[in-house]
């Protein structure tokens, strides 16, 4: 039985861990990712403890360019993580001692591994944040330059993926744009409750030493510090609110990728993906696959799984600290690595796709998508909704029998048809079914009229100029 001794806890123990019990313990082979952060974290720990006189300021900077040297050699490859530590923490304090002797055993007084990983997960979180949301500007800022570019093309708009009402390109694209705002909002507020400094919180008692938790904080750029030592080290709250969030942006993508998956088919024909975001078929010569779209929808149950995981990890733990807590990471890493990626590839892959406007607009003016308009429009010549409801769905099913719209049915037939209310009927009538006409109508505000659209974009783009991130 090999056993590991590579640890910061041996005192107590008197032989090595065994190698399988290692191997299934260790988290080096992912919090490896964390290392900047925690040498981050570690250069403020060392400069706070010479503050507070616990250390000397010769032995703080003999720490710090440690720690410098340490890092210049990971960034450079000179210095491989090897699967004999146990985390990054134990990593980098190893090498800190064998490069400066005992000065560095003194790095860890005042802190616990508790508080430090906590630390470096919301360094490493609150960078991750703020990259997402840039992502997601650049992504709503292509929507808007798309939807002004799509201002006047019309498609059906659908429930029940039956077509329904005719709505511009446009203002479909802006329904993702303000789902994606949505999300950009809530990343903002989630940042609230990320930046909030656990060290000093210790294993979970605080320390006997006389720190200063609030110059440690102001180093870093918390906005406060956990009040705490109990929650400091055990608090994942801020993980779970952002796989929720992801979540809640991967189910949004996802809607997007199903439309761009049927749009794409023979059976829409809408759009047209251009070849460096489709694949092929290794035994159909003639298919072009929206796999990218595809992968998107597949990866929305995965990143559902991390929040469900998390979640059903934290539901039974005591406080304070538990080993369990380890399992908050690979979930956290696979999700952020996925949206990062996903928001690098849509914006592009929308920018260079090819929309087949006239069958888009074949597709509105069939189905009879002015149904409603023509009952507002009996409506409007004071007739209860309700009864021009009536009305118009009986002269639906009229034309559904004669193969016809409702405006090809000849006025003279209307009056036929309900002469109680041939009076009703007049040549205006058409005017109002027309495409252009049904669109311009619907002006009310975050209405799919071309001019409402175009507002709504132009006040957006002032939003995006000015979002912060």
């Amino acid at each position: 039985m090999e056993l590991i001794d590579v640890k910061l806890w041996g005192g107590r123990f008197n032989k090595g861990t065994d190698q399988l019990v290692h191997d299934f313990n260790a988290s080096l082979a992912f919090d490896k990712r964390l290392y900047s952060y925690d040498i981050m974290g570690s250069k403020v720990h060392a400069e706070m403890l010479a503050r507070q006189g616990i250390i000397s300021e010769k032995e703080a900077q003999e720490i710090t360019d440690g720690l410098e040297k340490i890092e210049k050699a990971i960034k450079e490859g000179k210095l491989q993580f090897n699967n004999s530590f146990e985390d990054i923490h134990s990593f980098i304090e190893k090498h800190l001692t064998d490069l400066i002797g005992p000065t560095g055993g003194k790095l860890h007084t005042a802190r616990s591994r508790n508080d430090q990983v906590a630390l470096d997960i919301r360094l490493y979180l609150r960078d991750k944040i703020k990259e997402i949301k840039k992502l997601l500007l650049l992504f709503m800022k292509t929507i808007t330059e798309l939807s002004e570019e799509y201002i006047d093309v019309f498609l059906p708009g659908y429930t029940h993926l039956q077509r329904a009402q005719v709505i511009t390109l446009s203002h479909h694209l802006m329904a993702y744009y303000f789902m994606l705002k949505r999300d950009f909002s809530r990343l903002s507020d989630n940042l609230k409750r990320v930046n909030v400094l656990p060290l000093g919180s210790g294993a979970l008692a605080g320390t006997t030493f006389p720190i200063d938790r609030e110059w440690v904080a102001d180093k870093l750029d918390f906005d406060s510090v956990c009040l705490n030592s109990l929650d400091g080290v055990s608090d994942r709250d801020f993980i779970i609110e952002f796989l929720s969030i992801a979540a809640t942006m991967i189910m949004h993508l996802s809607r997007l990728s199903e439309e761009i998956i049927l749009w794409s088919s023979g059976e829409f024909n809408f759009i047209e993906l251009d070849d460096a975001y489709a694949t092929g078929s290794s035994i159909m010569p003639q298919k072009k696959n929206p796999d990218i779209a595809e992968l998107v929808r597949g990866k929305t149950g995965r990143i559902y799984g991390h929040l469900m995981q998390l979640l059903t990890t934290l539901k039974g733990l005591p406080l304070a600290y538990n080993k369990d807590m380890q399992e908050d990471k690979e979930g956290l890493f696979d999700t952020i690595d996925n949206l990062e990626i996903i928001l690098k590839i849509y914006p592009d892959m929308l920018k260079t796709m090819k929309v087949n406007k006239e069958k888009m607009k074949q597709a509105a003016s069939s189905g009879f998508l002015n149904a409603t308009d023509l009952a507002d429009y009996l409506a409007k010549k004071g007739l209860p909704f309700r009864e021009a409801h009536e009305i118009v769905g009986k002269a639906v099913l009229y034309g559904l029998k004669q193969g016809i719209e409702l405006e090809e049915i000849p006025l003279e037939k209307w009056r036929e048809l309900f002469p109680e209310k041939n009076n009703i009927f007049n040549k205006d009538m058409y005017h109002n079914l027309l495409i252009k006409k049904m669109l311009a109508n619907r002006r009310s505000t975050g209405g799919t009229s071309p001019e409402e659209t175009l507002s709504i974009i132009n006040n957006e783009k002032i939003w995006l100029n000015r979002a912060i991130i």
